[in-house]
């Protein structure tokens, strides 16, 4: 997608702990979204970590851009159950790791397979590149990069209440721009409370931003930037180059 945006700018896409060409975590530390925080901050940024990112340093923060991904995950039930998923996530770790079984090669074409079962939104060709960077060749074929312990990405999920996510979203000083798509995220996720949790989350960073937050609704799944990326680039280039006057520089 970033071959369609505006040219004026540095595009950085990181490799989270455990995803793509990084290295795993050690065997014991489960994966926490705010652990992914700290990579950005001594690097570089990505969906609802950048949120968590823009919000943990707001002054480094000038534009924040959610594609199909909320600023955070609600958890509708609140503090009765954050504990239990802290608690299932370590379970879940270690589960894993006693289980564990060395990495098995498969061909292109099986993994591709493999991959689109699993996520019925993608086509074929997002398969193909998200295998790119998602694989490593060996002398029997393709191994998979990603960390097994990634498998339940719930698991890895800061859920907060909604009283920390209102207090989180008065902390931004960015200007915010959400791009959902028609068929996307909020749509798939059978378990997730979506529709209440977003247009909480919606309600209040239009109440508390005002100007500085931006709402855009896109056909497509998703993966809309890879299938579209034409149409998205140009929705985030616009938002990009618009000039905006920053609460510090008021």
């Amino acid at each position: 997608m970033s071959e369609n945006a505006a040219p004026d700018f540095y595009y950085v896409a990181m490799d989270f702990g455990g995803h793509g060409l990084s290295s795993h975590y050690s065997p014991g530390v489960p994966y926490y979204l705010q652990t992914f925080v700290s990579e950005i901050r001594r690097v570089a940024a990505g969906g609802v970590v950048g949120g968590m990112f823009s919000c943990t340093f707001p002054e480094m923060v000038d534009k924040l851009i959610l594609l199909d991904t909320p600023l955070f995950l609600l958890e509708s039930d609140e503090m009765e159950n954050l504990l239990t998923y802290k608690r299932r996530a370590i379970q879940h770790v270690l589960q894993v790791e006693a289980s564990q079984e060395p990495s098995h090669a498969f061909s292109l074409k099986q993994l591709l397979q493999r991959l689109l079962k699993s996520n019925s939104y993608l086509s074929e060709e997002c398969g193909e590149l998200l295998l790119q960077r998602g694989t490593t060749k060996v002398a029997t074929g393709l191994v998979l990069n990603r960390d097994q312990r990634l498998a339940w990405v719930e698991n890895s999920i800061d859920f907060v209440s909604r009283e920390l996510c209102a207090h989180s979203i008065r902390k931004l000083q960015a200007h915010v721009l959400l791009i959902k798509a028609v068929h996307g995220y909020f749509d798939s996720r059978e378990n997730y409370s979506n529709k209440e949790s977003l247009s909480f989350m919606i309600d209040t960073m239009k109440s508390t931003l005002k100007e500085r937050f931006q709402f855009v609704e896109v056909p497509g799944n998703h993966c809309v930037h890879m299938s579209e990326p034409q149409h998205v680039a140009s929705i985030i280039s616009s938002f990009l180059q618009c000039t905006h006057t920053l609460p510090g520089q008021l």
